[in-house]
């Protein structure tokens, strides 16, 4: 195991501003743009709302196939090698289904390349976003001290991104579906030579065991049930990312059939939710500064689920927005609960393979609300969101109930 030292100049003057922050802020806004726009252009090209959500499974279950893989595959290649491979082959794909929606923008053509760009394009953003998380934490490795600065950094490139990549994606579809495929193509082009630049991560051994990715899962899994504190939080999370799935999967859906808005609507409340996120996760810096890590938890549980309610009988496209950004708070609220619950009890010997099944958990009902909202009819999708979002109330509150007088919560 061995780092690349690059000279004593080219670390303090260009820093890790060209190496890690330049391919991570084009990857992310080519990931954000891509996650939230292929549903949209799924959409906009077929009309319908079932293709919609099938397309958004279709962009989730492949990402959670290749999610242990992908790791297995930065750990035994390199973080750099793995990044420019996922963006360059992001970006011929989606090259290639501009050009085919320029030449057939309707029809059976049309439909099917929507549907296999959901696919292609979520497996390789898994691979590029666990490369570039990997570059970002040999980055914070290496700057010593200052790991911090690092992370901050590309904490607000994620959330950056996050704000602009669904507006832009909007905005880019009401010129036409190969104008947004385009400029994405060109991020993630510019993400894969960028990443060129980026400093070799640490690799594994080249004869690793054979089924170490599944062998790692299980471990992850055996922990979490060890931890009940934390085995309850992931629980009552899951629950909620149905919730926020269904949201996201329905989207395109309520905002552009049902209250007649168009493609840049649905990217304005993403954006706004973003927002709303980032504001969140700092209120709850500084909340977690004077109040243990259980009434902040409940109070965001709380905040979410009642604006998960009352998001699925929203009057107008306003009250919509306002109660999407207001549920994303309260779940952004509790992610930061989260993160620093499994800091103090997740052994640091296991935490690798715990946090891997953590967030392959937490992915897991994404593509049931792709599957759930493909198998209802538009006009049903609101009782589908309520039902959901009681499903999510019922569950935060059995999780913070048995929480209530956990130690690993009170303290």
């Amino acid at each position: 195991m061995s780092y690349a030292v690059a000279p004593r100049h080219a670390r303090h003057t260009s820093g890790p501003m060209r190496s890690i922050y330049l391919p991570r802020t084009a990857d992310a806004l080519a990931l954000a743009m891509s996650t939230y726009g292929i549903p949209l252009l799924v959409l906009a090209t077929t009309r319908s709302a079932a293709l919609t959500g099938a397309a958004f499974a279709l962009e989730w279950i492949p990402r959670l196939a290749a999610f242990g893989w992908a790791g297995s595959l930065v750990d035994r290649r390199g973080a750099a090698v793995v990044f420019h491979l996922a963006s360059l082959g992001r970006a011929l794909v989606l090259a290639a289904g501009a050009v085919l929606l320029h030449l057939h923008p309707t029809g059976t053509v049309a439909g099917a390349t929507v549907m296999v760009l959901a696919a292609t394009t979520g497996v390789l953003t898994e691979f590029s976003y666990i490369a570039a998380e990997t570059a970002g934490a040999a980055a914070g490795r290496r700057a010593g001290p200052r790991a911090h600065r690092v992370q901050a950094v590309l904490l607000g490139i994620d959330q950056t991104a996050a704000l602009a990549g669904p507006a832009l994606a909007g905005m880019l579809l009401l010129t036409g579906p190969p104008s947004m495929l385009a400029v994405t193509t060109v991020l993630s082009l510019l993400a894969a030579l960028l990443a060129l630049r980026t400093p070799p991560s640490p690799v594994a051994p080249a004869r690793a065991p054979k089924h170490q990715v599944s062998a790692g899962l299980l471990t992850g899994w055996r922990t979490i049930r060890s931890l009940p504190a934390l085995g309850w939080l992931v629980t009552g999370l899951t629950l909620s990312n149905l919730a926020s799935g269904l949201l996201q999967a329905a989207g395109p859906v309520i905002v552009v059939q049902h209250f007649g808005q168009s493609t840049t609507a649905v990217g304005l409340v993403w954006s706004a939710a973003a927002a709303a996120t980032l504001l969140s996760v700092t209120l709850c810096r500084f909340a977690l500064d004077r109040f243990s890590l259980w009434p902040v938890g409940a109070v965001c549980a709380a905040l979410a689920s009642l604006a998960c309610l009352a998001a699925a009988r929203a009057p107008d496209y306003r009250s919509y927005l306002v109660l999407v950004a207001v549920f994303m708070a309260g779940e952004g609220g509790m992610t930061v609960v989260l993160r620093t619950l499994r800091s103090r009890l997740i052994p640091p010997e296991k935490f690798g393979s715990t946090l891997s099944a953590t967030i392959l958990i937490l992915l897991l009902p994404f593509p049931v609300a792709g599957l759930l909202t493909a198998l209802t009819p538009p006009d049903a999708l609101g009782h589908v969101i309520t039902a959901c979002a009681a499903l999510q109330a019922l569950g935060l509150l059995c999780a913070f109930t048995r929480l209530r007088t956990d130690p690993a919560l009170c303290t």
